[in-house]
């Protein structure tokens, strides 16, 4: 055993050892949508409805009128709400519950959750949240079956390379991140789709701005 695994690694250091150093250029390689900033959106919104994510777009001043509304929709009595979420986004009708170290029982008892982001991608209708401000840790928007996210309008950008400037600081700070394509969702052996089994059922997006 020890003499394959020997020949292996030793293939794959000759491999390796023809490789070039250094950043390599692929030829190709897009590093910005080149859209203008309306038609960024429209993609963007565009994706997120493939993913039968319900887009709501409205100016930022209407942030929390809307989600009140939208809760109110949805049935939602309790609503998580992450550190440091500002004040002019929080709706009025659920119950707003703080985030003090809940469990992960207690979080998956709760309506739903409400969460700023850090970046949207147009392209392809990935939303990422870096624990920062507003948004909180990891499992409060994963455990909870609702997930009501706020984008700002001026966060979105048209693909990954123009995201990870933004994700630098927190990649740097070592917070996680999180990529949020749609509702969570998966299929077994025989396609059965089954959604809410990675995080939460329905993914509702407050596009401001």
């Amino acid at each position: 055993m020890s003499g394959a695994r020997e020949a292996i690694l030793g293939s794959v250091r000759r491999a390796t050892e023809r490789m070039p150093t250094g950043v390599v250029e692929l030829p190709g390689y897009r590093r910005a949508l080149g859209l203008d900033p309306a038609a960024l959106l429209d993609r963007f919104a565009e994706r997120l409805k493939d993913y039968d994510v319900t887009v709501l777009r409205v100016p930022e001043a209407q942030i929390a009128t809307t989600a009140s509304a939208r809760i109110a929709e949805r049935g939602i009595r309790t609503l998580l709400i992450p550190p440091e979420f500002p004040e002019a986004w929080r709706p009025s009708g659920p119950t707003l519950v703080p985030d003090s170290g809940q469990g992960a029982r207690e979080l998956n008892e709760i309506g739903g959750v409400m969460a700023g982001c850090c970046v949207g991608i147009a392209e392809s209708g990935t939303i990422v949240l870096d624990a920062g401000p507003g948004q909180g840790r990891r499992a409060l928007t994963l455990l909870p079956d609702y997930f009501l996210c706020v984008v700002l309008a001026r966060q979105v950008v048209g693909l990954l390379p123009e995201a990870m400037p933004r994700l630098r600081p927190a990649i740097d700070a070592g917070r996680p991140l999180t990529f949020v394509s749609g509702p969570s969702a998966t299929a077994d052996i025989e396609l059965n789709r089954v959604r809410g089994v990675h995080g939460p059922r329905t993914l509702d997006v407050i596009l401001a701005g």
